[in-house]
């Protein structure tokens, strides 16, 4: 009994552990976005972070065993969509603060409620219509006063890139509902890093920076972080359901304000405080199709 009390405590705070990698990836790509090309960035982030993703998979006997696959062109669609949200992300993010980047990646989830309406045939809910409504009002709340403004420092096109990512991140995942039925997580991550590090390396031609140290050392942090965030976030979802994790989607937004604050003195805008409980009342709906709702009504 013990034990099974112990697992969502393990899976809450694996959750907040991942929250934290994923921003220290974000700030090692910001920190460096200023001189090194999204292609470049996108390479070092994906080669390195296959180092913490294969010791993972070595330590629980999937590798290479586990990469064998029956679905090939399932791995490049979801290897395909993964990467060129990745671009998308990182391009936000050089445009971005790190917080308003991060908070627009929360609309995965609504994305994937809408794709499973209208891709896999899944019933249109009370729950999603609502979370839809409210995600689509937190974004109209970041983004009108930056239309209002000068389009000059890229913001406007900053809010696309992020949406954009959302989105791609969204078909991403609806593929590997696809495909989990017959591959492993084990083959799914692998090749996913895989493309995304070969699609960074096409963009060599197009001119890459002569790294300092400085900036080799925070592309390489960002591999590691974003490896790791990633076994983080896997484990969490074994240790508890979706719909316990997430309230912390919250404390998950905490690291990228005080990164802002604290390493590039960007100071948290009105319009992220208003669109934060809009944008992620709506995410939780979405995804929790109102199940843990319904518990605590019950009760």
């Amino acid at each position: 009994m013990d034990n099974l009390q112990e697992r969502p405590a393990k899976g809450i705070l694996l959750r907040i552990l991942s929250g934290a990698l994923f921003t220290g990836m974000l700030v090692c790509i910001k920190a460096v976005s200023d001189d090194v090309p999204v292609g470049q960035s996108v390479f070092y982030r994906s080669l390195f972070a296959l180092l913490p993703i294969v010791v993972f998979l070595l330590l629980r006997r999937e590798f290479p065993q586990g990469l064998a696959t029956r679905r090939p062109l399932g791995h490049a669609l979801r290897s395909g969509l993964g990467a060129a949200a990745m671009f998308a992300s990182f391009a936000a993010v050089a445009l971005l603060p790190v917080a308003e980047a991060t908070l627009l990646a929360q609309l995965t989830p609504v994305f994937m409620a809408i794709g499973g309406i209208l891709l896999l045939g899944e019933r249109f809910s009370f729950y999603r219509a609502g979370g839809i409504v409210l995600a689509i009002a937190g974004v109209a709340v970041l983004i009108l006063p930056g239309l209002n403004a000068s389009s000059s420092n890229g913001q406007v096109t900053g809010y696309a890139l992020g949406a954009l990512g959302a989105l791609l991140t969204a078909g991403a995942l609806l593929t590997v509902r696809r495909i989990s039925r017959t591959e492993s997580a084990a083959s799914i991550a692998f090749y996913f890093i895989v493309v995304a590090s070969l699609a960074g390396l096409a963009t060599l031609p197009l001119g890459w920076a002569a790294l300092t140290r400085v900036e080799f050392v925070l592309l390489v942090l960002s591999g590691l972080f974003g490896g790791a965030a990633h076994i983080a976030m896997t484990l969490a979802l074994r240790y508890a359901e979706a719909s316990r994790l997430a309230p912390f989607e919250y404390i998950a937004l905490v690291w990228p304000v005080l990164a802002d604050w604290m390493l590039f003195g960007i100071p948290v805008s009105s319009g992220f405080l208003l669109a934060l409980p809009l944008m992620l009342t709506g995410v939780a709906l979405a995804a929790m199709e109102g199940r843990r709702l319904k518990w605590l009504l019950r009760r």
